[in-house]
Protein backbone atom coordinates (compact mmCIF):
# COMPACT_ATOMS: atom_id res chain seq x y z
CA UNK A 1 0.00 0.00 0.00
CA UNK A 2 1.11 3.55 -0.68
CA UNK A 3 2.02 5.85 2.18
CA UNK A 4 2.25 9.63 2.30
CA UNK A 5 5.74 10.98 2.78
CA UNK A 6 6.35 13.76 5.32
CA UNK A 7 5.94 17.01 3.33
CA UNK A 8 8.64 18.88 5.26
CA UNK A 9 11.22 16.09 4.87
CA UNK A 10 10.30 15.65 1.20
CA UNK A 11 11.15 19.33 0.50
CA UNK A 12 14.35 19.60 2.52
CA UNK A 13 17.05 21.19 0.41
CA UNK A 14 14.59 22.35 -2.26
CA UNK A 15 13.38 25.45 -0.45
CA UNK A 16 12.72 24.29 3.13
CA UNK A 17 15.68 24.57 5.56
CA UNK A 18 16.69 22.16 8.30
CA UNK A 19 15.54 22.79 11.87
CA UNK A 20 18.94 21.77 13.27
CA UNK A 21 21.82 23.72 11.71
CA UNK A 22 25.06 22.28 13.04
CA UNK A 23 27.86 19.87 12.14
CA UNK A 24 29.71 17.47 14.41
CA UNK A 25 32.41 14.83 14.36
CA UNK A 26 31.26 11.21 14.05
CA UNK A 27 32.23 10.61 17.68
CA UNK A 28 30.19 13.53 19.04
CA UNK A 29 27.24 13.28 16.66
CA UNK A 30 25.07 10.93 18.75
CA UNK A 31 25.65 12.95 21.90
CA UNK A 32 24.68 16.23 20.24
CA UNK A 33 21.66 14.66 18.59
CA UNK A 34 20.28 13.37 21.90
CA UNK A 35 20.95 16.75 23.51
CA UNK A 36 19.03 18.44 20.72
CA UNK A 37 16.03 16.11 21.07
CA UNK A 38 15.99 16.38 24.87
CA UNK A 39 16.18 20.17 24.68
CA UNK A 40 13.13 20.26 22.39
CA UNK A 41 11.17 18.05 24.80
CA UNK A 42 12.01 20.31 27.74
CA UNK A 43 10.99 23.50 25.90
CA UNK A 44 7.72 22.03 24.60
CA UNK A 45 6.80 20.62 28.02
CA UNK A 46 7.47 23.91 29.82
CA UNK A 47 5.83 26.15 27.20
CA UNK A 48 2.93 23.91 26.29
CA UNK A 49 0.34 26.70 26.14
CA UNK A 50 2.58 29.21 24.35
CA UNK A 51 1.60 28.14 20.82
CA UNK A 52 5.06 26.95 19.74
CA UNK A 53 5.15 25.91 16.09
CA UNK A 54 8.84 25.24 15.49
CA UNK A 55 12.18 25.20 17.33
CA UNK A 56 15.44 25.77 15.45
CA UNK A 57 18.88 25.07 16.88
CA UNK A 58 22.30 26.23 15.76
CA UNK A 59 25.69 25.40 17.21
CA UNK A 60 28.84 27.48 16.75
CA UNK A 61 32.49 26.54 17.07
CA UNK A 62 32.84 28.15 20.52
CA UNK A 63 30.35 25.71 22.10
CA UNK A 64 27.47 28.18 22.01
CA UNK A 65 23.94 26.93 21.35
CA UNK A 66 21.45 29.29 19.70
CA UNK A 67 17.76 28.36 20.07
CA UNK A 68 15.12 30.10 17.96
CA UNK A 69 11.53 29.64 19.14
CA UNK A 70 8.71 30.36 16.66
CA UNK A 71 5.59 31.11 18.69
CA UNK A 72 2.19 32.72 18.24
CA UNK A 73 2.20 34.02 21.85
CA UNK A 74 5.57 35.65 22.52
CA UNK A 75 4.32 37.28 25.72
CA UNK A 76 3.94 33.90 27.44
CA UNK A 77 7.43 32.81 26.38
CA UNK A 78 9.11 36.06 27.48
CA UNK A 79 7.21 36.48 30.73
CA UNK A 80 7.02 39.57 32.90
CA UNK A 81 10.22 41.53 32.39
CA UNK A 82 11.84 38.58 30.60
CA UNK A 83 11.78 36.35 33.68
CA UNK A 84 10.52 33.23 31.86
CA UNK A 85 13.20 33.43 29.16
CA UNK A 86 16.00 33.95 31.69
CA UNK A 87 14.82 31.02 33.79
CA UNK A 88 14.60 28.77 30.72
CA UNK A 89 18.10 29.74 29.60
CA UNK A 90 19.59 29.03 33.03
CA UNK A 91 17.93 25.60 33.18
CA UNK A 92 19.20 24.65 29.72
CA UNK A 93 22.75 25.76 30.55
CA UNK A 94 22.77 23.71 33.77
CA UNK A 95 21.35 20.66 32.04
CA UNK A 96 23.54 20.57 28.92
CA UNK A 97 26.62 22.51 30.04
CA UNK A 98 26.71 24.89 27.06
CA UNK A 99 26.14 28.59 26.71
CA UNK A 100 22.59 29.05 25.44
CA UNK A 101 21.22 32.03 23.56
CA UNK A 102 17.43 32.17 23.06
CA UNK A 103 15.75 34.24 20.36
CA UNK A 104 11.98 34.48 19.86
CA UNK A 105 10.16 35.01 16.57
CA UNK A 106 6.46 35.82 16.46
CA UNK A 107 4.13 34.05 14.01
CA UNK A 108 1.92 36.77 12.56
CA UNK A 109 -0.61 34.42 10.91
CA UNK A 110 -1.16 31.36 13.15
CA UNK A 111 -4.07 30.26 10.92
CA UNK A 112 -1.56 29.42 8.16
CA UNK A 113 0.69 27.31 10.41
CA UNK A 114 -0.21 23.62 10.18
CA UNK A 115 1.25 22.70 13.58
CA UNK A 116 -0.77 25.36 15.40
CA UNK A 117 -3.95 24.40 13.53
CA UNK A 118 -3.50 20.72 14.46
CA UNK A 119 -2.85 21.58 18.12
CA UNK A 120 -5.94 23.78 18.20
CA UNK A 121 -8.14 20.97 16.86
CA UNK A 122 -6.63 18.50 19.35
CA UNK A 123 -7.33 20.85 22.28
CA UNK A 124 -10.96 21.24 21.16
CA UNK A 125 -11.39 17.45 20.95
CA UNK A 126 -10.00 17.14 24.50
CA UNK A 127 -12.65 19.65 25.64
CA UNK A 128 -15.35 17.34 24.17
CA UNK A 129 -16.11 19.55 21.17
CA UNK A 130 -17.26 17.70 18.06
CA UNK A 131 -14.34 16.86 15.79
CA UNK A 132 -16.40 17.69 12.69
CA UNK A 133 -17.18 21.16 13.98
CA UNK A 134 -13.54 21.76 14.93
CA UNK A 135 -12.37 20.64 11.47
CA UNK A 136 -14.90 22.82 9.63
CA UNK A 137 -14.05 25.92 11.65
CA UNK A 138 -10.30 25.39 11.21
CA UNK A 139 -10.68 24.96 7.42
CA UNK A 140 -12.84 28.08 7.18
CA UNK A 141 -10.37 30.25 9.11
CA UNK A 142 -7.40 28.94 7.13
CA UNK A 143 -9.00 29.57 3.74
CA UNK A 144 -10.01 33.07 4.81
CA UNK A 145 -6.39 33.79 5.75
CA UNK A 146 -5.26 33.23 2.15
CA UNK A 147 -4.45 29.52 1.85
CA UNK A 148 -5.06 27.76 -1.47
CA UNK A 149 -5.92 24.40 0.05
CA UNK A 150 -6.35 22.62 3.41
CA UNK A 151 -6.64 18.99 4.38
CA UNK A 152 -7.31 17.78 7.95
CA UNK A 153 -7.29 14.17 9.15
CA UNK A 154 -8.56 12.75 12.44
CA UNK A 155 -8.17 9.12 13.47
CA UNK A 156 -9.06 7.13 16.60
CA UNK A 157 -12.12 6.34 18.70
CA UNK A 158 -14.11 9.29 17.45
CA UNK A 159 -17.14 10.15 19.64
CA UNK A 160 -16.21 7.20 21.89
CA UNK A 161 -16.96 4.55 19.28
CA UNK A 162 -15.85 1.00 20.07
CA UNK A 163 -14.09 0.65 16.72
CA UNK A 164 -11.54 3.23 15.68
CA UNK A 165 -11.98 4.95 12.32
CA UNK A 166 -10.55 7.76 10.25
CA UNK A 167 -12.29 10.94 9.12
CA UNK A 168 -10.87 13.67 6.91
CA UNK A 169 -12.04 16.86 5.25
CA UNK A 170 -10.51 18.98 2.52
CA UNK A 171 -11.08 22.26 0.73
CA UNK A 172 -9.12 23.58 -2.25
CA UNK A 173 -6.19 21.63 -3.66
CA UNK A 174 -3.19 20.13 -1.87
CA UNK A 175 -0.58 18.91 -4.43
CA UNK A 176 1.61 16.61 -2.32
CA UNK A 177 3.74 15.43 -5.28
CA UNK A 178 4.73 18.94 -6.42
CA UNK A 179 8.08 19.93 -4.97
CA UNK A 180 7.53 23.61 -5.79
CA UNK A 181 4.34 23.66 -3.71
CA UNK A 182 4.80 25.32 -0.33
CA UNK A 183 2.94 22.81 1.84
CA UNK A 184 3.12 23.02 5.62
CA UNK A 185 2.47 19.91 7.71
CA UNK A 186 1.68 19.49 11.38
CA UNK A 187 0.35 16.82 13.70
CA UNK A 188 -0.89 16.62 17.26
CA UNK A 189 -2.44 14.10 19.67
CA UNK A 190 -5.62 14.59 21.65
CA UNK A 191 -5.65 12.55 24.88
CA UNK A 192 -9.27 11.74 25.73
CA UNK A 193 -10.94 9.33 28.17
CA UNK A 194 -11.60 6.95 25.27
CA UNK A 195 -8.00 6.94 24.08
CA UNK A 196 -5.63 8.94 21.91
CA UNK A 197 -6.94 10.67 18.76
CA UNK A 198 -4.40 11.73 16.15
CA UNK A 199 -4.78 14.95 14.17
CA UNK A 200 -2.86 15.77 10.97
CA UNK A 201 -3.03 18.95 8.94
CA UNK A 202 -1.75 19.89 5.48
CA UNK A 203 -1.89 23.55 4.33
CA UNK A 204 -1.05 24.54 0.76
CA UNK A 205 0.05 28.18 0.78
CA UNK A 206 1.48 28.89 -2.66
CA UNK A 207 3.69 27.52 -5.43
CA UNK A 208 7.25 28.80 -5.07
CA UNK A 209 10.18 27.90 -7.29
CA UNK A 210 13.67 27.41 -5.79
CA UNK A 211 14.98 30.29 -7.90
CA UNK A 212 12.49 32.71 -6.34
CA UNK A 213 13.40 31.53 -2.84
CA UNK A 214 17.13 31.98 -3.52
CA UNK A 215 16.56 35.44 -4.97
CA UNK A 216 14.54 36.42 -1.91
CA UNK A 217 17.33 35.19 0.36
CA UNK A 218 19.91 37.14 -1.63
CA UNK A 219 17.80 40.31 -1.42
CA UNK A 220 17.51 39.94 2.35
CA UNK A 221 21.26 39.60 2.66
CA UNK A 222 21.99 42.60 0.39
CA UNK A 223 19.73 45.15 2.08
CA UNK A 224 22.62 47.49 3.04
CA UNK A 225 23.81 47.56 -0.60
CA UNK A 226 20.34 48.58 -1.74
CA UNK A 227 20.38 51.44 0.74
CA UNK A 228 23.56 52.77 -0.84
CA UNK A 229 21.77 53.21 -4.19
CA UNK A 230 19.33 55.81 -2.83
CA UNK A 231 21.74 58.79 -3.12
CA UNK A 232 22.20 57.96 -6.82
CA UNK A 233 18.44 58.12 -7.36
CA UNK A 234 18.34 61.50 -5.64
CA UNK A 235 21.10 62.77 -7.95
CA UNK A 236 19.17 61.63 -11.03
CA UNK A 237 16.03 63.41 -9.80
CA UNK A 238 18.01 66.59 -9.13
CA UNK A 239 19.48 66.52 -12.65
CA UNK A 240 16.06 65.96 -14.23
CA UNK A 241 14.34 68.78 -12.32
CA UNK A 242 16.04 71.78 -14.14
CA UNK A 243 15.14 70.32 -17.53
CA UNK A 244 11.51 70.02 -16.51
CA UNK A 245 11.53 73.64 -15.23
CA UNK A 246 12.69 75.04 -18.59
CA UNK A 247 9.68 73.62 -20.44
CA UNK A 248 6.48 75.61 -20.21
CA UNK A 249 3.40 73.87 -18.94
CA UNK A 250 1.15 74.68 -21.88
CA UNK A 251 3.73 74.12 -24.63
CA UNK A 252 3.39 71.20 -27.06
CA UNK A 253 6.83 69.94 -25.97
CA UNK A 254 5.57 69.46 -22.43
CA UNK A 255 2.52 67.61 -23.73
CA UNK A 256 4.72 65.29 -25.77
CA UNK A 257 7.11 64.60 -22.86
CA UNK A 258 4.45 64.16 -20.23
CA UNK A 259 2.12 62.09 -22.37
CA UNK A 260 2.54 58.33 -22.26
CA UNK A 261 4.10 56.32 -25.03
CA UNK A 262 0.92 55.56 -26.97
CA UNK A 263 -0.37 59.15 -26.95
CA UNK A 264 3.05 60.44 -27.95
CA UNK A 265 3.16 58.21 -31.03
CA UNK A 266 -0.40 59.18 -31.95
CA UNK A 267 0.36 62.91 -31.74
CA UNK A 268 3.53 62.44 -33.80
CA UNK A 269 1.53 60.70 -36.52
CA UNK A 270 -1.05 63.52 -36.58
CA UNK A 271 1.71 66.16 -36.86
CA UNK A 272 3.31 64.28 -39.76
CA UNK A 273 0.00 64.13 -41.59
CA UNK A 274 -0.67 67.85 -41.12
CA UNK A 275 2.89 68.94 -42.02
CA UNK A 276 3.23 66.81 -45.19
CA UNK A 277 1.74 68.49 -48.37
CA UNK A 278 -1.21 66.80 -49.98
CA UNK A 279 -0.31 64.87 -53.10
CA UNK A 280 -2.29 65.76 -56.27
CA UNK A 281 -4.57 62.98 -57.34
CA UNK A 282 -3.91 61.53 -60.80
CA UNK A 283 -6.57 62.19 -63.46
CA UNK A 284 -8.76 59.15 -64.04
CA UNK A 285 -8.52 57.40 -67.36
CA UNK A 286 -11.44 57.95 -69.80
CA UNK A 287 -12.84 54.49 -69.45
CA UNK A 288 -16.25 55.46 -70.85
CA UNK A 289 -14.79 56.77 -74.16
CA UNK A 290 -12.78 53.61 -74.67
CA UNK A 291 -15.93 51.53 -74.19
CA UNK A 292 -17.87 53.62 -76.76
CA UNK A 293 -15.10 53.22 -79.35
CA UNK A 294 -15.18 49.47 -78.89
CA UNK A 295 -18.96 49.47 -79.32
CA UNK A 296 -18.78 51.55 -82.52
CA UNK A 297 -16.25 49.20 -84.10
CA UNK A 298 -18.42 46.29 -83.18
CA UNK A 299 -21.42 47.93 -84.83
CA UNK A 300 -19.51 48.66 -87.99
CA UNK A 301 -18.28 45.09 -88.33
CA UNK A 302 -21.77 43.80 -87.81
CA UNK A 303 -23.33 46.16 -90.39
CA UNK A 304 -20.97 45.23 -93.23
CA UNK A 305 -22.64 41.88 -94.13
CA UNK A 306 -26.04 43.56 -94.42
CA UNK A 307 -24.64 46.12 -96.87
CA UNK A 308 -23.09 43.36 -98.98
CA UNK A 309 -26.43 41.60 -99.18
CA UNK A 310 -28.13 44.77 -100.32
CA UNK A 311 -25.59 45.33 -103.09
CA UNK A 312 -25.97 41.71 -104.19
CA UNK A 313 -29.73 42.05 -104.61
CA UNK A 314 -29.46 45.24 -106.69
CA UNK A 315 -27.01 43.61 -109.10
CA UNK A 316 -29.30 40.62 -109.64
CA UNK A 317 -32.27 42.89 -110.33
CA UNK A 318 -30.28 44.87 -112.97
CA UNK A 319 -29.29 41.63 -114.75
CA UNK A 320 -32.93 40.54 -114.85
CA UNK A 321 -34.03 43.87 -116.38
CA UNK A 322 -31.40 43.66 -119.11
Amino acid sequence: MGHKVHPNAFRLGVFRPWEANWFANPKDYTKMLHEDLEMRRVILARLRNAGIAKIETERSSNAQLTVTIHTAKPGIVIGKGGSSVDQLREDLEKRFGNRVRISIQEIKQPELDAQLVAENIASQIERRISYKRAMKQAILRTMRSGAKGVRIYCGGRLRGAEMARREWDREGRVPLHTLRADIDFGRATAKTTFGAIGVKCWIYKDQISPVQRRLAAIQEETVPIAEQVTPLAEIIEAVAQPQAAQIEVGSPEAAVKVAPRRTRTATAKVEEKTAAPARPKAAPKPKAEAKTEVKKTAVRTKSTPAAVKKTGTTRNSKKADS
